[in-house]
């Protein structure tokens, strides 16, 4: 199942389900591995992954044992939260930045001394 990112909107729970399982089942066989093998790397049963591509059985613990086995985790980056900083806040931390560094105590010339 083809999807593109404006059509997930349009997609019932069912149809995003079959397309998870769509999804593991496409790069199992693009990386030549039978189901049983697979099953057995992610330390499922063969019935649970046939369920799972076929899409009615899917389960999340299920999905992430899947994208380990196939080396696929990464695509779960998307999910990452970052802090995202306002203009305004990084003006403010640009103009607290240091300009030059000043001497640390240990460097402070001792009065007196001529060389």
């Amino acid at each position: 199942m083809d999807i593109y990112n404006n059509e997930w909107q349009n997609l019932s729970d069912a149809a995003i389900i079959e397309s998870l399982g769509s999804f593991i089942k496409h790069h199992r066989l693009e990386q030549n591995i039978t189901q049983s093998d697979l099953a057995h790397k992610a330390n499922i049963n063969r019935s649970t992954l046939s369920e799972f591509e076929r899409g009615t059985r899917v389960n999340m613990i299920t999905f992430i044992q899947l994208l380990r086995a196939l080396d696929l985790l990464h695509t779960l980056e998307a999910f990452t939260v970052q802090k995202q900083i306002s203009p305004l806040e990084l003006a403010k931390k640009s103009k607290d930045r240091r300009q030059r560094a000043s001497k640390s105590s240990d460097q402070v010339e001792e009065p007196g001394v001529d060389w």
